[in-house]
């Protein structure tokens, strides 16, 4: 679980894999943490999966997540409040 700090704001930018058969980090895309998501890319569906995965690895709730681009793209930015990049590093890759 990250570090919360609600004065700070992470960046992230993650390749999706939506349609997979279960949510979970899958290693590196383009030098980028890919995301292999269970949910279809239907109606958001992918994109909930995304902000609830993110969410749970960082230790903050969903409502502090939030896509900031690449809605309906794979390649997609994401704002974290309360955690700092290297939190967010920590908590998804280890290192």
């Amino acid at each position: 679980m990250a570090k919360r700090d609600p004065a700070v704001t992470a960046t992230l930018t993650v390749y999706c894999q939506p349609g997979a058969r279960q949510t979970r980090l899958a290693g590196l895309h383009g030098g980028l943490p890919k995301i292999q998501l269970a949910a279809p890319p239907v109606d958001g569906a992918a994109n909930e999966a995304l902000i609830a995965f993110v969410a749970e690895r960082c230790g903050v709730p969903r409502s502090r997540v939030r896509i900031t681009h690449g809605h309906t793209s794979r390649t997609k930015r994401l704002a974290i409040e309360g955690v700092d990049d290297d939190a967010v590093r920590q908590a998804l890759l280890g290192g």
